[in-house]
């Protein structure tokens, strides 16, 4: 989820539970609260690219550490707020506030390592895009509605809406995957893995990445009341293990094994740029097979850290089609 939505539903959470007195401060306290856990971002290391996207969303975003991450939050915001609550009251809104990051982020794509350290899972539900204006919008609009009334019980409609939007999210993911199998099926493939998410910004876009026969196909269904399919490229599955045996034991190796974990087994080779592994499950185009990012290996340096690379950058053709099948033009 965007830092700035965050920061929306952590100040709606604290705001839900204050007299009318309170609710400014309560807010933001929840705002700031619930955007502390992604500082996480700025963990960094240069020798060691992957670390960064190691970090993020684990321990800053575990369940575990929601009673730290709101004492670091309340001792950072007491200083401000000590003439208007008490530190007791100052930590307990941080609490609400921060304890909605982690749980939020679930709902996206990418996921959140909620039970670290005992276990290094990341639970994801794909149903959201981590930025989709029309959800960020109504809770925008719900939380500065309740602080101009100064009615707390505003606050509670946001909740009502972060139902409703998932809600329609699950049908819209449930219409996904039976038109994911339909394709599978008329390809006579046999589904191992199947990943089905929204693309940005929207509930009506969609995109599908199957696993079949070692090779991972992508496509992109439009869900409308009348599903409209696009179909997609499809690559093989890198069998890392086995190209690179010879390297086993090298940085190059285990860092692959790394960045293998964190795209939970979907790596591929970029089409377009030679040596970079990508993860296979995102793109700019929910048809296309050109990795977001992934790690630039160089063999004749195994003992070396492979650097990341991203690639985001949208041009007009990527843009206009895109917005094709998203309008359906």
């Amino acid at each position: 989820m965007d830092p700035v939505t965050h920061g929306l539903i952590g100040a709606s959470a604290s705001q839900s539970v204050v007299s009318k007195e309170q609710l400014r401060p309560a807010a933001i306290i929840g705002l700031v609260s619930a955007m502390l856990a992604d500082l996480d971002v700025f963990i960094t290391d240069p020798a060691d690219p992957l670390l960064n996207i190691e970090l993020h969303r684990q321990f800053s975003h575990s369940l575990i550490f929601i009673p730290v991450g709101a004492l670091i939050a309340a001792g950072l915001l007491w200083y401000f707020f000590r003439n208007k609550m008490s530190f007791k009251k100052i930590y307990a809104l941080s609490f609400l506030g921060y304890a909605t990051a982690g749980i939020v982020d679930t709902f996206t794509s990418y996921g959140t390592k909620l039970l670290w350290p005992f276990l290094d899972t990341r639970y994801s539900w794909d149903l959201i895009s981590v930025f989709d204006p029309l959800f960020s919008a109504v809770i925008l609009g719900l939380v500065f509605f309740a602080l101009y009334k100064k009615k707390s019980e505003i606050s509670w409609f946001v909740w009502g809406w972060i139902i409703l939007y998932l809600s329609i999210a699950v049908i819209q993911q449930h219409r996904g995957k039976s038109v994911a199998e339909t394709i599978a099926e008329q390809q006579n493939h046999q589904i191992e893995r199947l990943v089905v998410k929204p693309t940005l910004g929207n509930q009506l876009l969609w995109s599908i990445r199957y696993e079949a026969r070692d090779t991972l196909y992508a496509g992109g269904v439009r869900l409308g009341l009348n599903p409209k399919i696009y179909p997609g490229e499809s690559a093989p599955l890198l069998n890392w293990q086995q190209q690179y045996n010879q390297f086993e034991g090298t940085t190059i190796y285990k860092d692959i094994q790394r960045f293998d974990k964190l795209s939970e087994g979907y790596l591929i080779h970029h089409p377009d740029k030679k040596k970079v592994i990508g993860d296979g499950r995102y793109a700019m185009l929910p048809t296309e097979m050109s990795p977001l990012w992934g790690i630039k290996v160089d063999t004749t340096q195994p003992d070396k850290h492979p650097p990341f690379k991203t690639f985001r950058e949208a041009s007009p053709a990527v843009k206009n089609a895109y917005l094709d099948m998203l309008l359906d033009r």
